[in-house]
């Protein structure tokens, strides 16, 4: 499975998970099986409100799952539609949030529990 993970910083698994999907400056992406992280820099992508394009800031790459700990209704849409679940972060580390997947212990997001109007921990 492919795991995708908004992050501020690369520390591998160790990287903390981001608040916000829409401004995070990379993504880290996990392939559970063949044990690898490939990051996707995302620090010079910017668009307004509303316009995300959710796969192109995942560089184009093929993933199962997202693991954020916020995320707009329009961008879980566009990705749910491709078939990829979106879930908050259970946890702060990537590795403690890889074994809470394992376990079906994150909570999935759907528009419903979305960022409305990005107070508090989302800010773009």
């Amino acid at each position: 499975m492919k795991v995708g993970f908004a992050v501020q910083y690369d520390e591998g698994m160790e990287s903390t998970v981001y608040d916000h999907f829409g401004s995070a400056p990379a993504f880290l992406i996990v392939d559970t099986e063949e044990k690898q992280i490939a990051k996707v820099d995302n620090s010079n992508s910017h668009e307004s409100h509303g316009n995300c394009n959710p796969m192109g800031k995942l560089g184009g790459n093929n993933i199962d799952a997202l693991v954020v700990g916020g995320i707009g209704a329009g961008a879980i849409m566009r990705l749910n539609s491709l078939g990829i679940k979106i879930y908050r972060a259970g946890a702060v580390k990537i590795r403690e949030n890889i074994d809470l997947l394992n376990e079906n212990r994150l909570l999935e997001i759907t528009p419903n529990d979305s960022c409305g109007g990005h107070q508090g921990h989302c800010d773009h």
